[in-house]
């Protein structure tokens, strides 16, 4: 059993970083092998539209033809029994190098024969999402939506896919440095060491699933 998380994030150990290892450490207490990618630290770019994945010739390509830090990854993720990305939101949206990671993860499997026959090979995925943003301020910033739109999207090509969200998240660690007046500080840190703990737990308990057979 391999599990991988590939990790959207540019902070190392700081919140998205920390739950994928506790997703991988779970995984790992249920005995199956781990990896991690950091994004931030490959030389890539996103579908380049190129669709040579989707030229008709035997055996049909099926696969991202590029060739840069990307195309070992993408390799070793199709063997993978399960995978987990993880991403903290930005303007609404995941990180610029998680998107353009997922244009090449997905486009490669997309059937355009058959749309609703995607071309790749069934696997347990969750995704990892954290924020700055509390949940009360879901509904005016459309995030549900988000999340269940990738959520979607991994269900479709993969058959499976589970979500934690880690909300209102703490940014730094002393807030009084920076121009982030509109956040409580003392109340952002004192949730960070009461509440990010269960979300770390929640995370473990996702990768002990992730790794069941």
């Amino acid at each position: 059993m391999k599990v991988m998380a590939v990790n959207g994030s540019p902070r190392k150990n700081w919140n998205t970083d920390t739950l994928l290892k506790n997703v991988l450490d779970g995984a790992a207490s249920a005995g199956a092998e781990t990896e991690m990618v950091y994004l931030y630290d490959l030389n890539f770019r996103g579908c380049r539209s190129c669709m040579a994945c989707k030229l008709r010739k035997e055996p049909r390509p099926n696969r991202c033809v590029l060739r840069d830090d990307l195309t070992p990854v993408l390799d070793r993720i199709h063997e993978a029994d399960a995978v987990v990305l993880g991403s903290p939101i930005y303007f609404s949206e995941v990180t610029g190098e998680m998107r353009s990671f997922f244009e090449r993860f997905l486009f490669q499997y997309l059937n355009y024969d058959d749309y609703s026959k995607p071309l790749s090979p069934a696997k347990k995925t969750a995704w990892v999402f954290t924020m700055n943003c509390p949940e009360a301020w879901f509904p005016q910033v459309g995030y549900r939506e988000v999340f269940q739109r990738y959520e979607n999207w991994m269900k479709l090509y993969f058959g499976h896919c589970e979500t934690l969200l880690s909300m209102d998240t703490m940014q730094v660690k002393d807030y009084s440095r920076y121009h982030l007046g509109m956040f409580d500080g003392k109340a952002k840190c004192q949730r960070h060491e009461t509440v990010f703990p269960q979300d770390c737990k929640k995370a473990f308990e996702l990768g002990v699933k992730l790794a069941a057979r």
